[in-house]
C-alpha cells in the first residue's frame, strides 16, 4: 500500500539535520523546541527508525539519517519548485518606464536589476527625460508608467518619497561665489527648474544657465569641474560632489515627492508588478529629508 511522507516533518527534519539543534531548528521554522521534537519522533516512528543519536556536541544524525538527508533535499526542493510553479502569477511581454534623469543611477537601477532578475521574460524599456515630458509621455501611450518629481503637494499620482533639493557644488568649488551665479540644470523642462529660479529670484540673484543639453552626465560633470552649480535632491547627490551648506549664501529651496505614475486604464501585469517592484524599492532607500 502507497505511503505518504508529511513535507512539514521533512522540512523539519531538514532543519534539525542542518543545525544540529532543535532549539534553533525551531526559531528558524517558528516552531517550539517541543513541536519540533515531536515531528521529529513522528517521522522516526513512520520510518521505524532513529534519525538522530546525541552525543557530547548535541545532535549527530545516525546512518538511517544521512541516507535520509540527501534525498529530503532533493524531495523538498521539488516540492518548492512545483509550489512556485502552480501558484505564481505568469508575468512577461514588454514594459516601458519612464524615469528622471537624476534617478535613473541611483534609485532605478539595483531595482530593475532585482525585477529583471525575478521576471526575466519581461522585455524592461527605459525612457530617460524631465518630469514634464515623462507626464505627457504617460499621456499620449508612449511609455507604461512613470516615475515623475513634483513639488510637494503638486502631484495628482501616488507618493512614494519625500526629499529636499539641495545647492550642489564641487568639493572645495567656488562657483557659488560668482556673479551671475552659473547653473547648470541638465534640460531646459527640468522639474526643478522653476523652484530654482524662483529661488534666486527671491533673493534678487543674478544667475546664467551653463549646459543644458539633458545629459546628467555632462551635468555632472560642469559641477565637478566647478564650472557651475547644480540642484538635486539630497539623496541623488555623487559622493565626489558636495551639497553646499547655508552658509553658501544660496537661497533654501523646496522639498519634492517623488510620484508614481500609471495609466489610466487598466495596466497590463508587468506593469503592476514592475510598479510593486518600485514601491518596495523606495520604501528601502534612505531618504535625506
Amino acid at each position: 500500500m502507497a505511503r505518504n511522507l508529511d513535507i512539514a516533518l521533512i522540512r523539519t527534519f531538514l532543519a534539525v539535520a542542518e543545525r544540529r539543534n532543535m532549539t534553533a531548528a525551531g526559531n528558524a521554522l517558528h516552531l517550539t523546541q517541543s513541536a519540533v521534537s515531536q515531528q521529529i519522533a513522528r517521522l522516526e516512528q513512520a520510518f521505524g527508525r532513529e534519525l538522530f543519536s546525541r552525543d557530547r556536541r548535541g545532535l549527530k544524525l545516525t546512518p538511517a539519517g544521512e541516507r535520509l538527508q540527501g534525498k529530503a533535499r532533493h524531495l523538498l526542493g521539488l516540492n518548492d519548485e512545483i509550489w512556485a510553479d502552480m501558484t505564481t502569477r505568469r508575468v512577461d511581454g514588454p514594459v516601458r518606464l519612464g524615469v528622471p534623469f537624476d534617478l535613473a543611477g541611483p534609485l532605478i537601477a539595483p531595482i530593475l536589476k532585482g525585477f529583471a532578475g525575478a521576471f526575466p521574460q519581461v522585455e524592461i524599456s527605459l525612457l530617460c527625460a524631465a518630469s514634464p515630458d515623462l507626464t505627457q509621455a504617460l499621456a499620449r501611450g508612449e511609455i507604461d508608467l512613470a516615475l515623475v518629481e513634483t513639488p510637494l503637494g503638486v502631484t495628482e499620482g501616488e507618493c512614494l518619497a519625500i526629499d529636499r533639493l539641495v545647492w550642489v557644488g564641487a568639493r572645495g568649488g567656488v562657483a557659488h561665489l560668482k556673479t551671475p551665479l552659473p547653473v547648470s540644470m541638465v534640460a531646459e523642462t527640468c522639474a526643478f527648474r522653476p523652484a530654482v529660479l524662483a529661488a534666486l529670484q527671491g533673493q534678487s540673484r543674478d544667475w546664467r544657465t551653463v549646459f543644458e543639453n539633458g545629459s546628467i552626465d555632462a551635468t555632472t560633470a560642469t559641477v565637478a569641474t566647478d564650472l557651475a552649480v547644480t540642484a538635486w535632491l539630497a539623496f541623488t547627490v555623487p559622493p565626489h560632489l558636495d551639497i553646499l551648506p547655508a552658509e553658501a549664501g544660496l537661497p533654501p529651496l523646496p522639498s519634492f515627492a517623488i510620484n508614481l505614475h500609471l495609466p489610466a486604464g487598466d495596466a497590463a501585469p508587468a506593469t503592476l508588478e514592475l510598479a510593486r517592484h518600485i514601491r518596495e524599492g523606495l520604501s528601502r532607500t534612505r531618504l535625506v529629508a
